[in-house]
């Protein structure tokens, strides 16, 4: 079980390297070299791949080779292409005067690395049990802030100080490793391959048909993400209304709340083995309604260094507490057969929703201010862990390997029993 966690943490790792170098680095590099915000935008759109993965994670979950592995072999070219797109960058030392090119690389970049993170999770679906699922979910979402502080935070201090070569080079060659851990991969064979392409695209839906699905799905992970995505939507524009500048805003939001994160990604996850997933719900669902009234003095123009920190680093790590759980049942869901398409549309709705929340959170605090949505996030979170507390009593178990849910035991049945 350790080399498979060890073989699911290098390659979550790596998917992350390029995306946190080019929503992070990349965007303070040209920043740094005068390029409009306007401009900047189009660079953020080419994020928008990754909630849309769903339309071609089905032909990754009916085709692949038998003699290298299903999903091994699209993980060899994946890779590959990841390494690639990123020495196709070492030419532009002057990023900004070939914006054009620079933006289509890193749309590449990211279709490669959204593709790879659907072969990933249905690896993930497929190696790890149901005891796993947890510590699994938590590396994954443990290693996409690790991800984001080596590409965003390492590379970019290699760009300060020694240029753009140098900087791409180590970002080459961390993402390098993803590729020697997958030559490495030995996956087990596969006997459930999808039979026709039409299958694989009807589990887009069926993948609902599960008993609790939708109620999870529709209900529970839209109130969370969305009160949560509104509350982290404000961190940005009020340090920047509080005085902070951009470049301690950079360090803090993108450098030092990832620590906290990375670690309560690896403890939640052993917590969800250890004491179930409505268990750590509740801690994460709590933990986020505390740190969201800690961030309230920011919310207010008040942001003393020692505290706001501190209140950001405890939001951070009660939100990715609340991630883990959310990608745990996803997983739950998520089918031998056509894990790559079940968890890919479930995660991205929860994406969506992401993307939603910071729109609602922004416009809302236009109109109430920053606390009245602060307020309001907090009640769309206990809503939402209200709602996954009885998802999870109706729905104690998860499926089970053929994609059914084991019934909870009617009073016949107990009455037969005894």
């Amino acid at each position: 079980m350790n080399g498979r966690l060890g073989t699911l943490t290098s390659l979550y790792v790596t998917q992350y390297l390029g995306v946190g170098f080019i929503t992070v680095g990349l965007t303070a590099i040209l920043r740094d070299g005068g390029t409009s915000l306007d401009t900047l935008a189009l660079l953020q759109v080419v994020g928008l791949i990754w909630p849309i993965k769903f339309l071609w994670a089905p032909l990754l979950d009916r085709y692949g080779s038998r003699h290298r592995g299903h999903y091994r072999s699209w993980l060899l070219v994946l890779q590959g292409a990841l390494v690639v797109s990123l020495l196709a960058l070492l030419p532009f030392s002057r990023p900004a005067d070939r914006l054009g090119a620079v933006i289509a690389i890193c749309a590449a970049y990211v279709f490669f690395s959204a593709t790879q993170d659907i072969a990933v999770d249905a690896v993930a679906v497929r190696l790890l049990s149901e005891s796993a699922r947890g510590t699994g979910n938590g590396i994954q979402v443990a290693a996409s802030y690790l991800g984001n502080l080596l590409g965003g935070g390492a590379c970019v201090l290699v760009y300060d100080r020694f240029g753009w070569e140098p900087a791409i080079g180590l970002l080459v060659a961390m993402t390098a490793v993803g590729l020697v851990v997958v030559w490495r991969f030995r996956e087990p064979a596969r006997t459930d391959r999808v039979p026709r392409i039409g299958t694989a695209y009807r589990a887009l839906l069926s993948v609902f048909g599960q008993p609790g699905c939708r109620w999870w799905t529709f209900g529970v992970v839209p109130l969370v993400y969305v009160g949560a995505g509104m509350a982290y939507a404000l961190v940005t524009p009020a340090l920047v209304d509080a005085g902070w500048s951009l470049g301690r805003i950079g360090v803090v939001t993108g450098v030092v709340i990832s620590v906290p994160a990375i670690v309560a990604g690896l403890v939640a996850g052993l917590g969800v083995g250890r004491f179930g997933r409505a268990g750590v719900l509740v801690v994460g669902g709590l933990a986020l309604a505390l740190s969201t009234l800690l961030l309230l003095p920011l919310m207010n123009g008040r942001a003393p260094l020692g505290p706001t920190v501190a209140a950001l680093c405890f939001f951070m790590a009660a939100y990715t507490v609340a991630n883990v759980v959310l990608y745990t049942v996803n997983m739950d869901y998520s089918r031998p057969d056509t894990g790559g398409t079940d968890f890919t549309v479930l995660s991205s709705f929860g994406l969506v929703c992401s993307f939603v929340a910071a729109s609602v959170g922004l416009a809302a605090a236009e109109r109430i201010g920053y606390p009245g949505v602060a307020v309001a996030a907090i009640v769309l979170v206990a809503a939402g862990v209200a709602l996954g507390l009885a998802h999870q009593r109706r729905f104690p178990r998860p499926p089970r390997r053929d994609g059914s849910v084991d019934p909870a035991p009617t009073a016949a049945k107990v009455r037969a029993v005894a």
